[in-house]
C-alpha cells in the first residue's frame, strides 16, 4: 500500500482545521469546532494537545481515512528560537521549547504538538512544521531599539506570506527573489513584512506589541501608561499579557475573537464597530506605508493584502485607499495555510526540500 497522504493541522483560538491531501488532491477537509467551555479548564494552550489530537484522530477514523497511509503529518509552527525559513521536523527539542512555552505562549504552539502527538499514534508516519512564524531574516538595522537592553524579534505569519509571495510573483511570470513586495497579513494577528528580492528584511512584532491592532491583540500602546498599569497592583502579569495578546483589540471592544462578528455588527448600523473597524484598517494602512522607506531608492512593486480579514471587502477598501498611492495592491481573500502546508508535504514525499534540523 502506498503512503502518499498528508495531513495538514492548522489549530486556532476555538477551531482546529485540517485536511488530507493525496498528494494535489484534497481528500478530506475539516474544521473542528471546540466550544469555549470545553477549553477553559487548560491553564496553557500546550495543556489542549491530548484533547485535540483525540478529536482529530476520531475525526479521520469516522471519515473512513486510512491512517496507515498517512506519512506526512505537518503544522505551520510555532514560537520557537528564531530560524531560516523552511521545512523542520518535529524533534524532541522542538516539542519541549513548545511545550514549556520558552518563547512565548500561543495557539500556534499546538500545530508541532499535535503534529507530533498524533506522529506517534501513527505508525511511520512524521512530523514537520514549515515556516514557523519565527522565521528570521530581518537586517541588522531593523533590530534596533531605542533601549540597549531589547532587541526586535521576528514573528510574522512567515507561512501565509511567503506563499502568497510566490504566489503573486507567479502571477507576474517573475521569481519571488527578484520582486519588493509589503505583505499584509490579516488574521487573528495582523503582521506587515517588507519581502526584500525573497527576504523579509522587516516586519512589525506581531505577536506581542508593535504594530496595529487585531482581533486578538492591542498592538502598540501608550508605553508609559502601560508601564504605571502594570505597578498599579489591579492586575497580575497574566492578565496583562492576556490584555495584550489573546484578549486585545477587537475582543477587548466587543468581547468576541471573531472579526467577522464585528463586520456584521458594523454592517448592521453599529456605529461604535464601524468607528473600531476604521480606526483598525487606519493602524494597518500606516504599519504599510511604515514600510516603504525600507527599500530605500527601489521601487516597491506590490502591495498584497492576505489573511481572513481580507475577505472583508469594506475593510479591505480603507486600507487600499491609503496605500494605493505607493504600488499596486492585490488582495488574496483568506488565508490558504493548509493548501501551503499540502505543497510542503509533496515537496517532502518527492525529496525536492532539504529538512531542516531544530
Amino acid at each position: 500500500m502506498s503512503r502518499e497522504l498528508i495531513l495538514a493541522l492548522n489549530p486556532r483560538m476555538q477551531f482546529t482545521r485540517i485536511a488530507v491531501y493525496r498528494m494535489n488532491s484534497p481528500v478530506f477537509l475539516k474544521k473542528i469546532n471546540h466550544k469555549p467551555e470545553e477549553l477553559t479548564d487548560f491553564k496553557c494552550f500546550c495543556d489542549q494537545t491530548k484533547y485535540r489530537a483525540k478529536i482529530i484522530m476520531d475525526e479521520l477514523k469516522a471519515n473512513d481515512i486510512y491512517l496507515e497511509e498517512i506519512k506526512i503529518i505537518i503544522g505551520r509552527g510555532g514560537l520557537l528560537k528564531p530560524v531560516k525559513s523552511g521545512v523542520y521536523r518535529v524533534n524532541e527539542a522542538m516539542v519541549k521549547d513548545l511545550s514549556n512555552c520558552e518563547f512565548g505562549n500561543d495557539v500556534v504552539n499546538l500545530s508541532g504538538l499535535l503534529a507530533y502527538a498524533i506522529s506517534e499514534q501513527i505508525d511511520g508516519a512524521d512530523a514537520f512544521v514549515a515556516d514557523p512564524v519565527v522565521v528570521d531574516e530581518l537586517e541588522d538595522i531593523a533590530r534596533i531599539t531605542g533601549r540597549p537592553e531589547f532587541k526586535k524579534r521576528s514573528i510574522f505569519h512567515a507561512l501565509d506570506q511567503k506563499t502568497s509571495a510566490r504566489r503573486y510573483a507567479q502571477s507576474v511570470f517573475k521569481k519571488y527573489e527578484d520582486l519588493n513586495l509589503i505583505i499584509a497579513h490579516l488574521g487573528g494577528g495582523i503582521s506587515i513584512g517588507a519581502h526584500k528580492k525573497g527576504r523579509v528584511v522587516d516586519s512589525n512584532q506581531a505577536y506581542d506589541g508593535d504594530g496595529p491592532f487585531s482581533p486578538i491583540r492591542s498592538g502598540s500602546l501608550p508605553m508609559g501608561e502601560m508601564i504605571q498599569m502594570c505597578f498599579s497592583g489591579k492586575y497580575s502579569q497574566e492578565e496583562l499579557l492576556k490584555m495584550q495578546t489573546g484578549e486585545g483589540g477587537l475582543y477587548a471592544y466587543f468581547n468576541t475573537y471573531s472579526g467577522f462578528d464585528v463586520c456584521k455588527m458594523r454592517d448592521a448600523g453599529d456605529s461604535k464597530a464601524k468607528e473600531v473597524l476604521s480606526a483598525m484598517a487606519y493602524q494597518v494602512a500606516k504599519s504599510i506605508g511604515s514600510m516603504y522607506p525600507v527599500f530605500g531608492e527601489e521601487a516597491v512593486d506590490a502591495i498584497i493584502i492576505t489573511g481572513g480579514m481580507a475577505k472583508d471587502e469594506t475593510f479591505v477598501r480603507e486600507i487600499r485607499m491609503r496605500v494605493e498611492k505607493i504600488a499596486s495592491v492585490t488582495i488574496y481573500p483568506g488565508a490558504e495555510v493548509l493548501s501551503a502546508l499540502s505543497d510542503y508535504g509533496r515537496m517532502i514525499l518527492r525529496n525536492e526540500t532539504e529538512i531542516l534540523d531544530y
